[in-house]
């Protein structure tokens, strides 16, 4: 049985927040972790296509950040209410939600692989659109697969 505290890492990477501007997650390091999961949880109180973008950095404080060049597998709910099915996407380094009034949720997986370590890439964080409303939230949780347990992630 998998028991998520024990063989898991959960991070807040953004309380919830409005989206009436542009979104930064707090970065983490990948260093000690072999696989990420990005799970974006929307609140969409206006309709509006908010564009979900996973970034990678040379240090936690978003030093250099830049977009994933290798594709990434993302699922997404388009209505948490009607169902909790996750359905998966065509891989890609973004994902924009459907433009209607809704409640959502966005998976993005990153394995250590998709980071451009050769330039000292070794940070995730995630960064969303301005939806200019003041009614939308986002919430944004990481869930790591860690390869050395009980190392921090929010240190470089």
């Amino acid at each position: 049985m998998l028991h998520i505290p024990e063989k898991r890492m959960v991070v807040t990477g953004a309380s919830p927040v409005t989206t009436s501007s542009a979104v930064t997650a707090d970065y983490i390091c990948m260093k000690n972790v072999i696989r990420a999961y990005i799970i974006v949880t929307l609140t969409q109180a206006a309709a509006h296509a908010t564009g979900i973008d996973p970034v990678q950095a040379t240090a936690v404080a978003g030093t250099s950040a830049k977009a994933f060049t290798k594709t990434l597998p993302i699922w997404a709910n388009e209505d948490v209410a009607a169902s909790d099915a996750l359905t998966a996407q065509t891989a890609a380094v973004t994902y924009n939600v459907t433009a209607d009034i809704k409640n959502k949720k966005v998976i993005f997986q990153i394995d250590a692989d998709k980071l451009d370590v050769a330039n000292s890439f070794d940070c995730i964080g995630v960064t969303l659109d301005a939806s200019s409303e003041a009614t939308n939230f986002v919430n944004i949780e990481y869930i790591l697969e860690m390869r050395y347990p009980g190392k921090s992630v929010i240190v470089d």
